[in-house]
């Protein structure tokens, strides 16, 4: 694995991300009462892990943050898809979700941020971005639902890994 690069960010931005993920992420899903600074681990041009005092996340670029698959407490405040156990594997490899794979899914709109799961130990497998409404997901038998941004196994995930050594 390279060298990553680290920093902590300026009150300033830490100040603007926190407004980006107030904006991306539900109502309610994160308060950033005492959080000055973020520590950044940086993978690749705009693709970053960001560390708070209550929070993990992922960076993906810079309209797009997600919550990091390792934080369970957070995982839970969104929206969710069931996959059956025969999806796991695809998911795991960054395959978007498809319809006929899911099993369950919670209310929500198409570019919310929404969290795969497996359908037998209801373990978080991914996060990723809604393609359709989940009205219309539920009355289809067909298509991609979910864009998958963040799974088990991915460079984010492997990254962390390391850095908690």
């Amino acid at each position: 694995m390279k060298p990553l690069k680290t920093a902590i960010l300026s009150k300033r931005d830490t100040s603007a991300l926190k407004d980006r993920i107030q904006k991306l992420w539900p109502t309610n899903a994160i308060t950033f009462a005492n959080e000055k600074n973020f520590k950044v681990y940086e993978l690749e041009k705009g693709k970053r892990i960001l560390i708070g005092s209550n929070f993990i996340a992922v960076e993906l670029d810079d309209q797009t943050v997600v919550p990091f698959l390792g934080t369970a407490a957070l995982l839970v405040r969104f929206p969710s898809v069931v996959v059956d156990m025969g999806a796991v594997q695809f998911v795991c490899n960054g395959a978007k979700v498809m319809r006929p794979g899911i099993t369950r899914l919670d209310n929500f709109k198409r570019g919310d941020i929404v969290t795969v799961k497996d359908e037998k130990f209801s373990k978080t497998l991914a996060v990723g971005k809604a393609l359709q409404d989940s009205d219309i997901a539920a009355s289809n038998n067909r298509g991609y639902v979910i864009d998958n941004l963040h799974y088990v196994g991915d460079q984010f995930w492997e990254t962390y890994k390391e850095i908690n050594k």
